[in-house]
């Protein structure tokens, strides 16, 4: 499949939607290089091109949104265990700073609330067309007929609840829309809706979802169904319905197809490392590459047709090692051992780092950046110094409004890549392990939790320590906080961190508690991002209210 058009297609399939009631008024030709609804939407190959560009849609999650902003900096900076580093524009700047500098006009809001609504009206589109076109050939998928046609609208409406997750847990109340946005059907006169109404719809999508998506990708980079089940998991603690949130984490956990990796393996399997660190070297990090883990993967692969546009993961975190300063030399280059360039727009917290204890592989200098050896033929030696000589990065101070841009910082090696046939570029291209197994584990440790289950929650959790060999626990170490110490230990730089603290109401007092470089200056009003005024000065025919504070 050609998948630039892919990709193409899925900025453009809101406009595929506007030029479909003007269609019957132009000369009757097709051409063969014009992709509209009328020639895609005819077969099975033509829904799997448009999920595919939704799927593309989603994965800029982790590439630029808003000049070299990413949405990861809104749902992961800002926190309890990343800070403002090296500031830049967007919400680097923001989770600095919060106060006034968090209004309505940051144009970096406006870009992601409008990329979310476009992913909503590309999966609107497909599952409306997928309900209701005439003489579509369902034939060619993994099933018959009708379990093609099911999968497709699965893997759409599971895609939309995915982008309300974002607005749900970005803005609350956001407005609810089921059908595409087409020429004929613009509207500006929005109403928010309740979120809890929106949540309702979204479990609704998921549970549709869940009934028609395999327990395997459909095609590497798609949804699985334990991906949907975990997020049914999560959306039923946020209503705050623990038995439902149990039973859902336990379908994940309970698939024999789904396990922890407890093993080396992999392209670096005879090299000194960790099994905690394997799934995350590339050539590992795919179901079909040996992650069992896995439950959602997003591909990148560099000057390739559909690769991706970049994965700002690394870019975003890692520290700026090249222009630190050991005497009067900058002494270290940059190399593919060492993970590439970074920019350093979200550390660790000082918390965060110190979070682990010493035997907690996960905080181990096979996780977490934290010295370099000085490697002849590579780096500059400073005075006094040989090679092989070992330089300390300095955590010993926090991040804070006088002590920032720190260059000397450690960092989290899961986000390590870089071409080796070009050390020096900026992007990485390797693949992301967006949702895996352990968080399930933590998922399931919080619903036990709720429910009183504090024995069995202990267990879920040491499940995951004992692969990192850290220490058990027992049910009297079992509360809301550890679970979120515990998540940071093992998702630190991979989950919403944001959405984490939110849900369990946990944001505003350790990020105040925990981030020096911006905790200090937040507020109630900041637990909801504001509704872009440009958002509202369009929505020319209803008065669409901000959340309080803005």
């Amino acid at each position: 499949m050609n998948t630039k058009k892919i990709k193409i297609l899925a900025a453009a399939l809101i406009m595929v939607a506007t030029y479909t009631s003007c269609e019957e008024s132009l000369l009757n030709e097709n051409p063969p290089n014009i992709v509209t609804s009328n020639s895609l939407f005819v077969d099975y190959e033509g829904f799997v091109i448009a999920l595919n560009g939704a799927y593309a849609e989603a994965r800029r999650e982790k590439e630029t949104i808003s000049g070299s902003q990413t949405i990861q900096q809104m749902a992961q900076n800002g926190t309890d265990n990343l800070v403002t580093n090296h500031r830049s524009s967007g919400f680097a700047t923001i989770a600095a700073e919060w106060r006034d500098v968090n209004n309505p006009t940051q144009s970096f809001y406006a870009d992601v609330f409008t990329w979310l609504y476009s992913i909503v009206n590309a999966t609107n589109l497909i599952i409306n067309e997928a309900q209701n076109g005439d003489n579509v050939d369902w034939s060619g998928g993994p099933g018959s007929d009708v379990e093609n046609q099911q999968l497709v609208i699965a893997e759409a409406r599971a895609l939309r609840a995915w982008a309300y997750r974002h607005l749900t847990y970005g803005w609350g109340d956001v407005p609810l829309n089921l059908e595409p946005s087409t020429g004929a059907t613009i509207r500006s006169d929005w109403t928010r809706t309740p979120v809890g109404q929106v949540r309702e719809q979204m479990i609704a999508d998921w549970r549709f979802a869940e009934q028609h998506i395999s327990v395997e990708p459909r095609q590497s980079g798609t949804l699985t169904k334990g991906a949907i089940q975990h997020y049914l998991s999560e959306m039923y603690l946020v209503e705050n319905k623990a038995d439902s949130a149990l039973y859902w984490a336990n379908k994940v956990i309970d698939e024999p197809a789904y396990e922890l990796n407890t093993s080396r393996y992999g392209v670096n399997a005879n090299k000194p490392g960790i099994v905690f660190m394997d799934m995350f070297t590339d050539g590992n990090i795919n179901r079909n590459e040996g992650n069992k883990e896995a439950l959602w993967v997003f591909n990148y692969e560099r000057n390739t047709i559909g690769g991706g546009g970049n994965n700002n993961s690394r870019r975003d975190h890692h520290s700026r090692y090249v222009n630190i300063k050991v005497g009067d030399v900058n002494p270290f280059k940059v190399t593919e051992s060492r993970g590439g360039r970074g920019f350093g727009r979200n550390s660790l917290t000082k918390w965060a780092i110190e979070n682990w204890t010493s035997e907690d592989d996960r905080g181990s200098h096979f996780a977490i950046r934290k010295f370099f050896i000085l490697t002849e033929g590579v780096d500059d030696l400073p005075s006094g110094l040989k090679y092989g000589d070992t330089i300390h990065l300095d955590f010993s101070e926090d991040i804070t409004p006088e002590s920032a841009s720190r260059r000397n910082w450690p960092w989290c090696k899961k986000v390590d890549w870089t071409d080796p046939m070009d050390v020096g570029v900026s992007e990485s291209f390797k693949d992301f392990l967006y949702l895996r197994l352990a968080e399930t584990y933590l998922l399931r440790a919080e619903a036990q939790l709720k429910l009183g289950q504090k024995a069995e929650a202990a267990e879920s959790i040491n499940i995951i320590r004992r692969r990192a060999n850290a220490n058990e626990i027992t049910a009297d170490d079992v509360d809301i906080d550890f679970i979120l110490d515990e998540r940071s230990r093992e998702l630190v730089t991979e989950e919403h961190r944001r959405y984490t603290l939110l849900r369990t109401n946990k944001w505003l007092e350790r990020t105040s508690l925990y981030n020096a470089r911006g905790g200090q200056f937040i507020a109630d009003k900041d637990k909801l991002f504001p509704i872009p005024q440009v958002v509202i000065d369009a929505n020319l025919n209803q008065d669409m209210p901000n959340n309080p504070g803005y």
